[in-house]
């Protein structure tokens, strides 16, 4: 596929945050990842508001297994409290993503060089990402490398198909939807053979409005071009 990137993504824990779960202060971990978490890691890897990440499909590649700990988080009004926090214990997936240019982003023309972003991308992935990886929560440190999408054998390669509930595919944001307004969408994933293939969030038909929003301001004096920044790269800055 045009401008993408398939790259291994692992951990010890990781915690995928189900938010029916955080109503009483507890953490229990989807069972997968979200689109919208590994977006978020696509983005880790390399970012710029020039670019909308898409995420076409995931691997699991080990069992799924979770553990319980005890946990003392923070409380807003100062002090800790008690909670019991559910993870996801070593997990390995594979991923596949590419990008396109953010067609709501017009101000942005002066940086669409597809090329030099694509090249700023694979020595990302191969640097282990330009910003830290979490598998979900800060907590969770991840680490990426390139892989080919699809080799190696996975625990679930036999299971034909897993049908997974309802879960949040992703958050909508005004410069990615040309909306000023923050929306979330769900869906119902299907894990088949051990792959999940994502609907991409304009295909997502369950969207709900989260609040109003307005996107950003990018333009030239915040932005650096893709051409000065790979120049810097090969420089070794």
């Amino acid at each position: 596929m045009r401008n993408s990137i398939e790259f291994e993504l692992y951990g010890p824990y990781a915690l995928f945050t189900d938010p029916l779960t955080k109503m009483g202060g507890e953490k229990m971990t989807y069972n997968v990842p979200t689109y919208q978490s590994l977006k978020g890691i696509v983005e880790s890897i390399y970012w710029k508001p020039t670019l909308l990440m898409l995420v076409d499909e995931i691997r699991i590649m080990n069992a799924i297994q979770m553990e319980s700990k005890g946990i003392r988080p923070i409380e807003y009004g100062g002090g800790n409290t008690l909670a019991n926090y559910t993870y996801l214990k070593d997990v390995r997936y594979q991923v596949r993503a590419h990008f396109i240019f953010n067609p709501h982003r017009p101000d942005l023309d002066f940086d669409r060089n597809e090329h030099k972003h694509h090249n700023i991308f694979k020595r990302s992935l191969n640097a282990g990402g330009r910003r830290d990886i979490f598998l979900g929560t800060r907590e969770c440190q991840g680490y990426v490398e390139p892989c080919v999408f699809g080799s190696g054998e996975g625990f679930y390669d036999e299971k034909e198909e897993v049908y997974l509930g309802t879960m949040v595919h992703g958050i909508n944001y005004p410069d990615e939807t040309g909306r000023n307004e923050m929306e979330v969408r769900l869906w119902n994933p299907v894990m088949k053979n051990g792959y999940i293939k994502f609907i991409h969030p304009e295909e997502c038909t369950n969207v709900r409005k989260l609040a109003e929003m307005e996107p950003k301001i990018f333009d030239v004096s915040n932005v650096e071009p893709a051409d000065e920044l790979l120049k810097q790269l090969e420089d070794g800055r």
